[in-house]
């Protein structure tokens, strides 16, 4: 599967403002060590992970001092064990360890997020459903987090709200029904995917009737789920949600939902730990 493509502009903000929020105007711990010293840093993983995160690895030595060499082990994608050396650094001393911080907490969380998607990936390996993240992501990381998604395995649902309709509860409400939401949809952006959430069978044969694209199932019980799924077939995109877990992930797709989406991907996770030791 291809991962999402991460425009490098995006990969430079997030950064340059991670630099400034830990650097800011200098490393003063950093200024202690000679300006002429020159050192070798290994940096490994202490437990087993999907790897995710090189090119803000590399952008955050780049943007501290370019003449910093790094020679990769491992890629992004991989899996790799406790133990295993990620990459090697050499140069000014004082600069490595300045980026030390920033470098290391973009990669043990997007290798975090890229880890725990590739467990829910596993769960329905054995069925046609595809898992999708959602917007539930850490402020200021959507595209990094959305893209480590695709690199343990799972789908991106839309990237926020300007580029496919979400149409929910207040939504629908405010519009004065589910038919005259989609229509709106359809007037303003026509190129656009109009998915609508449901909360029953009455509301889901609404969405089909108003001609939506996809529906989305929420916190539908697994009965609901394959009377539901009977009814999409052929007429409209099925996505479950609401209440997934990695426990039951996998009853969930045998109903023959097409997809389901789940903030745990982006939001669940635990940060991978690893370590930077100079040689």
């Amino acid at each position: 599967m291809a991962f999402l493509q991460v425009p490098h502009s995006i990969i430079e903000e997030n950064v340059f403002n991670a630099l400034k929020e830990d650097v800011g105007d200098g490393d003063i711990t950093a200024e202690l060590i000679p300006q002429d010293n020159i050192s070798l840093a290994t940096v490994i993983s202490r437990e087993a992970c999907v790897f995710c995160g090189l090119d803000w690895f590399e952008e955050t030595y780049r943007q501290i001092d370019e003449e910093i060499l790094i020679d990769w082990c491992v890629d992004d994608g991989e899996h790799i064990e406790a133990g295993q050396i990620i990459c090697t650094l050499s140069g000014s001393s004082q600069n490595i360890v300045s980026g030390e911080r920033v470098a290391l907490n973009f990669v043990q969380t997007l290798s975090a997020t890229a880890t725990v998607s590739a467990s829910y990936a596993e769960k329905v390996s054995d069925t046609q459903t595809r898992v999708l993240d959602t917007r539930k992501t850490i402020p200021g990381l959507r595209m990094a987090q959305k893209y480590a998604v695709s690199c343990g395995g799972c789908e991106n649902h839309r990237i926020g709200l300007f580029d496919a309709f979400l149409i929910k509860e207040n939504h629908i409400n405010a519009c004065d029904g589910i038919q005259h939401a989609v229509s709106e949809a359809r007037f303003h952006n026509p190129e656009l995917q109009v998915e609508v959430e449901v909360e029953d069978m009455d509301e889901l044969q609404q969405a089909i009737d108003a001609g939506a694209d996809r529906v989305l199932l929420d916190n539908f019980d697994i009965a609901m789920l394959q009377q539901a799924v009977e009814l999409c077939k052929g007429k409209i995109i099925s996505e479950a949600s609401g209440n997934i877990t990695i426990d039951n992930i996998n009853q969930v797709a045998q109903t023959g939902v097409d997809y389901i989406s789940t903030g745990a991907l982006t939001k669940d996770i635990k940060a991978v730990d690893l370590s930077m030791r100079f040689d």
